[in-house]
């Protein structure tokens, strides 16, 4: 992969998507709630396992269980993937693999550990011993979007836990999260709780799992890379999680370690965003930001989060997906809320980011309440989210109850997009092909990816 290509390809759509979102909180803002829902694409049918617009279909690209081209076994629980430009107009996916040690029958070694062998000691994060391995990770798929097939499908990380969610890097590589925290034990060999780097590539082969420490050991959800920056903004889903920035020493270079931080507001300390009893944080409200030094962030005991918020950090109601465009980011929460049914918030960093001048009053970072309906027709526990093409966030929501994904317009409206009607369990790892024409997803506990295509422009207000 050309990885200058790859930059250029990402700052080309990131530019595009931002300029859809101008103006778009203000419009938010005074809509009445009940003129929130737009057309969209229209009236969702049945399509099979799941419900789409007229004019979409799917195709079940993926199904866990299957031999893949490394002689491995496709691993399930499929979650967070991220999208990157591959040879010959192919599309390259990297995708996560949400399974923790007991669940064997989503292993890649199978049931018994009888693929174990195949894999060096070196390229598996945690052996449990040779009885207990580790069965998250990610895998490489090479997809044709002409024919709608896959080509090429290998496992790219192995031995991790619960790899949740993560984000794509402007260099060229998948950041994969483990939402698990683990100490060594008789069935751990290694700690848990870390964020992994994958390149992004088509060949087979498992990447060197080295952990990428400094960024944080904690139940981490997903990341976002600036890429004018270099830094990296990390989710974690606890019902009391922090919001994270890493500043790494050497920009596109993780593994030469940096800074972690947590976000805090100016005004008040220990901020509580969930909007419980007695707080109630109003959409589109730019709250100044600062960001508070976290130390030991290594440790044990899973209580970076305790510490950061007794130091004055922010806490959020599971902060999930993330997503960063030119100049803002934007992050769901599952269960935040009045109604405890979600909510997506945006941060818009400093000029100066990262930097002393950020504390200026001026120049400060910016955090604010983006969208909040307390309405299930609208947002019901959204998780993954994307921004496609032109300009639209889309979401996945996180409950077993027909499921769907959602989007929003750079009007502030809502419409449908798919509804999972086959299955009780979540869309997970929603994410657009470079070229804007498919939409891959999950249905995780079925193990299946599914290839969306349709007249995604003709969205309709």
């Amino acid at each position: 992969m050309d990885n200058n290509s790859s930059r250029r390809d990402f700052l080309k759509w990131m530019g595009a998507v931002t300029l859809g979102f101008s103006g778009l909180q203000s419009f938010a803002n005074s809509i009445p709630l009940d003129d929130r829902e737009v057309y969209g694409y229209g009236p969702l049918y049945d399509k099979g396992i799941i419900k789409l617009p007229k004019g979409f279909s799917y195709k079940i690209i993926s199904k866990a269980g299957v031999r893949m081209d490394d002689g491995l076994i496709l691993p399930g629980r499929p979650d967070g993937m991220g999208t990157f430009k591959g040879s010959d107009g192919r599309v390259l996916v990297v995708r996560n693999h949400e399974n923790s040690p007991s669940q064997v029958e989503h292993s890649p070694f199978g049931a018994e550990n009888e693929l174990l062998n195949k894999v060096s000691d070196k390229k598996i994060f945690d052996r449990g011993f040779g009885k207990t391995p580790h069965i998250g990770g990610t895998t490489n798929f090479l997809y044709n979007e002409q024919t709608q097939e896959i080509e090429h499908t290998f496992m790219s990380l192995v031995g991790t836990a619960r790899n949740c969610a993560g984000g794509i890097t402007p260099w060229g590589s998948w950041l994969t999260c483990e939402e698990y925290v683990s100490d060594k034990s008789e069935h751990h060999e290694e700690n848990h709780g870390y964020v992994f780097e994958v390149p992004a590539k088509e060949t087979k082969g498992l990447k060197y799992p080295v952990p990428l420490r400094a960024m944080g050991r904690f139940n981490h959800e997903a990341v976002a890379v600036d890429p004018r920056t270099g830094i990296v903004y990390l989710t974690e889903d606890r019902y009391d999680g922090l919001f994270y920035r890493f500043i790494p020493k050497v920009k596109g270079e993780l593994h030469k370690r940096g800074k972690l931080q947590a976000l805090a507001f100016v005004w008040k300390k220990s901020m509580d965003t969930r909007n419980r009893p007695n707080i109630n944080i109003k959409e589109g409200i730019k709250y100044a930001a600062r960001w508070i030094d976290m130390e030991d962030v290594d440790a044990d005991g899973d209580n970076l989060r305790i510490r950061g918020f007794e130091q004055g950090a922010a806490c959020f109601a599971r902060a999930e997906g993330i997503w960063f465009g030119k100049g803002e980011l934007f992050f769901a929460c599952t269960n935040g809320g009045r109604q405890k049914t979600g909510q997506i918030f945006r941060y818009t960093p400093s000029k100066y980011e990262g930097n002393k001048r950020e504390k200026e009053d001026k120049y400060r970072p910016r955090i604010e309440l983006f969208a909040e309906p307390n309405d299930t027709k609208l947002l019901k526990y959204c998780d993954n989210l994307t921004v496609a093409p032109w300009g639209d966030i889309v979401f996945c929501e996180d409950h077993r109850h027909k499921p769907r994904i959602s989007g929003i317009t750079p009007g502030g409206k809502f419409y449908k997009i798919s509804q999972n009607i086959e299955f009780a369990c979540e869309f997970a790892g929603v994410c657009f092909s470079p070229s804007g024409k498919t939409l891959f997803v999950n249905i995780q506990d079925e193990g299946l990816t599914l290839a969306i295509t349709g007249p995604w422009l003709k969205r309709k207000i």
